[in-house]
């Protein structure tokens, strides 16, 4: 073998090397099927130099197409939307059925588990070089990590759904009986979410407050209905039950691994800005941010709406009274954010759901 051919393998062989330690990268540091498809694309542009990267992923059932990743060396995009097989084009196609299509600026591989879970392909323009058996070798790399990936996440999300669905479940039923603190009105979620994206959090902590804004007020189902609908003023013993909630919701929740970045949130929600709160007495930057998130709407949710103890506020009343305990109660950066965003046609509309 010549030192020039030694060389070329040696090249190669720390080439896919590096492919590798970069999927597996990507893939433990993802943790939605939706993040990783897209940057799984921008990847495999940036290690085979294609001028576009797209993956198809399959409903196993139907067959058909029902999630489209795909990244043009400029933007990322994600469609949503179900596709019948034979709407594609048909070398497309025939890749998500399983074939393989190697063309000199566009590369088709399957990606096959136990059975077809969707394809990924490769294309380059006519200014570019025809692809290579080695490039053909390094997305069948990937393909292989990836395939692993996805179905490890496909069944992550499946069961969440499944946990988060049954928690839902409990929660409408205790509505049901009465419980009115475990309502959320028509937006709430949306509020939430629009407000972390203001506050420019990560989209892992915007997701674990999206399932925080639904449970923190789970233990609510151990506080008696008799206390919680209560119009007049709350006993010390009667207090005493509705400051232990964080506590007992966090409980609830505690045993569902997936859920564990979750209880700070849940288990602080009640704390004060300036350390009057509860259970543990934290202010400022002590308190999770998502917990000062879910303070700000979770106040103006009830004065809005209402509670047996107080009468309903107007919009620009509550907004006023977010203001007025700015720095005390809750976080000036996040009630800021809310008065900011309460200008927007969009978050207003949400407002007004609230409200109804």
């Amino acid at each position: 073998m010549s030192t020039k051919n030694s060389l070329t393998h040696t090249k190669r062989y720390k080439l896919v090397l590096s492919a590798v330690h970069m999927v597996y990268r990507l893939v433990n540091s993802t943790f939605n099927t939706k993040e990783l498809l897209l940057r799984l694309t921008r990847l495999v542009c940036q290690l085979i130099r294609a001028d576009a990267s797209y993956i198809y992923i399959l409903d196993p059932i139907k067959r058909r197409i029902v999630l489209i990743a795909a990244f043009n060396n400029r933007i990322n995009m994600w469609i949503e939307e179900k596709r019948e097989i034979e709407k594609v084009p048909q070398e497309e196609s025939a890749v998500a059925l399983g074939e393989t299509i190697i063309k000199k600026r566009l590369i088709g591989l399957p990606l096959v588990g136990e059975d077809n879970i969707g394809a990924i392909f490769i294309r380059r323009n006519n200014r570019q070089p025809a692809f290579n058996d080695f490039d053909r070798e390094i997305l069948s790399v990937i393909a292989e990590q990836a395939v692993t990936a996805i179905k490890n996440l496909q069944l992550y999300e499946g069961q969440q759904k499944i946990i988060l669905g049954s928690i839902q479940s409990i929660g409408k039923l205790l509505e049901k009986q009465g419980h009115v603190s475990l309502q959320h009105i028509p937006g709430y979620s949306s509020i939430v979410k629009m407000l972390a994206q203001k506050l420019n959090m990560r989209h892992a902590d915007i997701q674990c407050l999206e399932y925080a804004g639904m449970l923190h007020d789970a233990g609510s189902m151990d506080v008696p209905f008799e206390i919680l609908s209560k119009r007049s003023r709350l006993t010390a013993e009667e207090f005493k039950v509705i400051r232990n909630h964080p506590a007992q919701s966090a409980e609830l929740i505690k045993p569902v691994e997936f859920l564990k970045p979750v209880l700070p949130i849940i288990l602080y929600h009640r704390e004060q800005y300036d350390g009057t709160g509860y259970p543990s007495g934290l202010k400022r930057e002590q308190i999770p941010l998502g917990a000062r998130v879910i303070a700000v709407v979770d106040a103006f949710e009830a004065m809005i709406c209402g509670r047996p103890y107080k009468k309903r506020l107007s919009l620009e009343s509550a907004l006023s009274e977010l203001k007025k305990n700015s720095g005390t109660q809750f976080d000036p950066r996040v009630v800021e954010a809310f008065h900011e965003l309460s200008k927007q046609k969009k978050f207003r509309k949400y407002l007004s759901l609230i409200r109804k």
